[in-house]
């Protein structure tokens, strides 16, 4: 059997009425947003996916709603032709959650769109440009022996930055940079890395030198490079269409890079998934542990089928230790379910990585949103990896927005299967990702306790809690970053900012800005909350723009804590009244009322800008909290006993 992620062999196939489907989405009363979000994750030819754009095209033309699809306008600047791509590049950032519009520009006028003010990229209010520039537009494409090949190098890195500089300057948006291919031919074979001025050695010092611009600069970074070599540069090279038609790479390849695109997008959009639900009989073992019994399942070394085996929980377990959260959903008895991961000696699994364990008779839509609310997080959280093609085909009718990847027959190409889908594509990762599996496993011990406590109160004491705040900081802005963009229940207006624009609010000294850690005795919950605040026209009214937190940290008291804190640094720098909004979607009407609690007053109320409230910090009063308030390395309160 050969496999390549040339073909994404982990969509299915698409239906016979692929064409009516799209032409019927937003005119059938069906959601438009899970329609599309379905019919783009099949496996679709170059004409199904531009069926797919028109149907997006034509509901954002229309006012449709397409939620839970997220918005994003993107800027291409090229050296190439983008035409054919951009056909397939909607379609796909639909695959994974991302409503796109794109803002192409002419052929080859990265440079000059960058530079100008008023060009069509520094004028459309983009969310990201993505700068696909290759070797040739780098100036790399001979070697240079006879000249300081490092010249060359710094001269193409520079010029590269000069473009993503004037995006943030000219623009104020964000550039996602484009590692390059290397050309097929060596020029002295084997020892063409070591010779400096060769093509593959300046490509190979100029690819370091994108990582590291992409980290200074706060820009995303999609590795192209890393895909031509997956699939070949053989093949990833056609001289012939780039003599014809200036065509970037081979077509075939459009659609794996167009997913690949699409995978960044939705991570940038705060989309990446968060969670592998597993199912269990010939999945994570082989065989039926109700029927086959302990010993007659397929697990462990010795055996191409039990390695196989072994190759999906060792998957498993390294997403796990990245910090992806781990849950099973089988039909199954609970007791009999278990057996294997408590007495198997050959199974790397155990109850311990699993956060929800749901072994029952219930269909498996039902059974994932009974996973996706014991976690609160979203079911567009989930992925499903499962063999039964008839469970798969259940879940993607009934839950669209849940990531299930097709398996082939040989369970030797499941892991392979699960990973090149890419559903956990990260834009960032923090000491937060690397706990967030243990986290969810602590909040098991927790709600343990809450179970045996006497009230909230003596809960929330006996929890040691301490609340630490601070001004965002480079130390902390990819996680605050991470959380504006993916935060969407407990989010008061929902604002989405890029890392530049997250710089922008930390240097501005009419901002207040606030990043909020929690941690108790059971370990540390990272970095829960963000506000973002600033001063109006009207020096002493302060307007809360965002406040967004986690929702595994309600009911402890901790919006009570963040507001005692804006309420003393706005009164430091002058202010009188605090002014909140709340902006209703489909997702944060948890908040609606959040203002209320807090003791603000209501002051208007619109259909469009949602709900006012406000707040006179002269009637406010800083309440007793069950928790220690840390400012930086500067305890501020004890807890309240």
């Amino acid at each position: 059997m050969s496999v390549s992620v040339v073909d994404l062999p982990w969509l299915p196939a698409a239906p016979a009425n692929f064409a009516a489907a799209c032409k019927s989405i937003g005119a059938d009363g069906c959601k438009a947003g899970p329609a599309l979000q379905y019919l783009s994750g099949f496996r679709l030819t170059a004409q199904q996916s531009v069926s797919v754009w028109r149907a997006l095209k034509r509901c954002k033309q229309q006012g449709i709603d397409l939620s839970p699809l997220s918005d994003f306008r993107l800027g291409i600047l090229t050296n190439a032709t983008f035409d054919l791509l951009n056909d397939q590049l909607p379609a796909a950032a639909a695959r994974h959650g991302v409503a796109l519009e794109l803002v192409t520009t002419p052929y080859d006028q990265v440079v000059q769109q960058a530079l100008d003010p008023l060009s069509v990229v520094n004028t459309s209010n983009l969310d990201a440009v993505l700068v696909a520039v290759d070797h040739r537009w780098l100036a790399l494409d001979r070697p240079k022996l006879d000249e300081n090949p490092q010249d060359h190098v710094s001269n193409a890195i520079k010029r590269l930055r000069q473009v993503v500089d004037a995006l943030r300057e000219n623009g104020r948006t964000t550039a996602i940079i484009q590692t390059v291919a290397t050309p097929p031919h060596a020029l002295f074979g084997n020892l063409d890395r070591r010779v400096p001025g060769t093509v593959r050695s300046m490509i190979d010092e100029v690819n370091r030198a994108i990582v590291q611009l992409a980290a200074e600069t706060g820009s995303y970074l999609l590795d192209a490079a890393a895909l031509a070599e997956r699939v070949g540069t053989d093949l990833w090279s056609d001289p012939v269409r780039w003599a014809a038609y200036k065509l970037p790479f081979a077509a075939e390849f459009f659609p794996i890079y167009a997913d690949m695109l699409g995978r960044l997008l939705a991570s940038i959009r705060g989309k990446a998934r968060k969670c592998l639900v597993l199912d269990l009989d010939n999945t994570v073992w082989g065989g039926v542990i109700g029927d086959d019994g302990l010993d007659g399942i397929h697990v462990g070394q010795g055996s191409s089928k039990g390695e196989a085996f072994l190759s999906v929980q060792q998957a498993a377990l390294e997403l796990r230790q990245r910090g992806i959260i781990l849950a099973v959903c089988s039909k199954n008895s609970d007791e009999v379910a278990r057996v294997p991961f408590r007495e198997h000696p050959d199974m790397l699994l155990r109850e311990e990585h699993i956060s929800v364990f749901q072994a029952n008779w219930t269909d498996k839509p039902s059974n994932l949103e009974a996973i996706a609310n014991a976690l609160n997080i979203g079911v567009d959280s989930l992925v499903l990896l499962d063999d039964n093609p008839a469970e798969r085909a259940q879940v993607r009718a009934s839950l669209p927005m849940v990531a299930v990847p097709e398996l082939p027959d040989d369970p030797g190409w499941f892991a392979w299967h699960l990973l090149a889908a890419g559903y956990f594509e990260a834009v960032a990762y923090s000491a937060e990702d690397r706990l967030r599996a243990d986290s969810y496993a602590s909040d098991a011990k927790r709600a343990t306790v809450m179970a045996k406590a006497r009230d909230l109160g003596d809960y929330l004491s006996s929890l040691g809690m301490v609340i630490t705040f601070a001004p965002f900081g480079k130390s902390g802005r990819q996680r605050i970053v991470q959380l504006i963009n993916k935060t969407n229940q407990f989010n008061l207006t929902t604002r989405r900012y890029t890392e530049a624009e997250v710089v922008a609010a930390d240097e501005d000294g009419a901002t207040l800005t606030l990043q909020t850690r929690l941690q108790d005795k059971f370990g540390d919950l990272g970095m829960i909350g963000v506000v973002i605040c600033r001063s109006t026209s009207n020096p002493e009214v302060w307007d809360i723009e965002t406040w967004l937190m986690s929702c595994r940290v309600l009911g402890r008291g901790v919006e009570q804590a963040m507001l005692a804190e804006v309420v003393e640094q706005a009164r430091n720098r002058g202010a009188l009244k605090l002014i909140g909004r709340y902006i209703p979607t489909s997702k944060n009407s948890m908040v609606a009322d959040h203002y209320h609690k807090l003791g603000f007053q209501q002051v208007e109320i619109g259909e469009a800008t949602g709900t006012c409230w406000e707040l006179t910090l002269a009637d406010y009063s800083r309440p007793q909290l069950s928790m220690q308030v840390v400012r930086g390395d500067t305890v501020l309160m004890r807890a309240a006993q």
